[in-house]
């Protein structure tokens, strides 16, 4: 009998446990919207404290960039050249802090030799995304190394006149493949003076990853910053409602470029102001 009870105690544990564990999943996982930061946002500090940063913010998802250092009694930087140990101990890095890297940018190799090592280092660190503004030129060999390997290159969009400021230059430059796409910053948008929306809209079915911001012109210079999200210009509940519709599936970076030193609090309130506007949207 004691056998027993043990067997079903045990039972009904793992059983709570798992319940527990898909109760604490965040409401926009359901749909495929992998919301994490970009390490970007914390500059500041290497890598390894990125990760605890973006921990504290109520995020599980990080896109990585190059040139923060690693940190965590490692040397080197997030560079796609990294050796195989060091990225090994990286991976371990992410895995114990309970996160996963799903993109990596902005990278812009310059020759193809870079960009075929580029592919490897996501391929090895099991990255969905990169992040990228290639040239023309370089645009077939791209394609082909996302058919390779089928990992995604979004086309990020720097301020006006950058190469992708406009959605109608991603568009020609995706080329009919399923793994070219966008990665939509909207706050850039807003300081090239395009609409969010609109731009979502004429992207339609081509949006793969998101740099999620919030901007405000309100400097004494007369400059966009970042803000606590929906409480700017980016017209966030709109964009959230449009990403529904679109029925957007990927990597969504929070990228708070605004009160370096200290901005985790105002990522945090802004990744609860996500939440809560994510599960009142509702589309028809």
């Amino acid at each position: 009998m004691k056998h027993w009870t043990k067997y079903l105690l045990g039972g009904a544990m793992a059983a709570l446990s798992i319940v527990s564990a898909i109760a604490q999943k965040n409401p926009e996982d359901k749909a495929g919207w992998k919301l994490g930061a970009q390490a970007y946002s914390f500059r500041l500090f290497p890598f390894a404290e990125a990760l605890r940063k973006i921990d504290s913010c109520g995020l599980k998802y990080v896109e990585a960039f190059p040139g923060q250092p690693i940190g965590g009694g490692m040397e080197g930087k997030m560079d796609f050249k990294m050796d195989a140990a060091t990225r090994q101990a990286v991976k371990k890095l992410i895995k114990d802090k309970g996160l996963t890297v799903v993109a990596y940018g902005v990278i812009n190799p310059k020759t193809d030799e870079e960009w075929s090592a580029l592919f490897e280092f996501a391929k090895d660190m099991g990255i969905l995304n990169i992040n990228s503004e290639p040239t023309p030129e370089q645009m077939p060999l791209v394609r082909k190394l996302a058919e390779q390997y089928k990992i995604n290159v979004a086309l990020h969009n720097h301020p006006k006149p950058s190469r992708y400021w406009h959605p109608d230059t991603v568009l020609a430059a995706i080329g009919g493949s399923k793994y070219i796409g966008s990665c939509s910053d909207i706050g850039h948008w807003v300081r090239s003076g395009l609409d969010p929306i609109e731009c979502l809209k004429k992207l339609n079915g081509h949006v793969i990853g998101m740099h999620f911001k919030d901007v405000k012109k309100d400097t004494p210079d007369g400059k966009y910053h970042d803000v606590v999200w929906s409480t700017g210009d980016c017209k966030v509940e709109a964009v959230i409602a449009e990403l529904k519709r679109q029925h957007f599936k990927g990597p969504i970076s929070a990228e708070y470029e605004y009160h370096w030193e200290n901005n985790g609090p105002e990522i945090a309130e802004s990744v609860k102001n996500f939440r809560e506007i994510f599960n009142r949207v509702k589309v028809q």
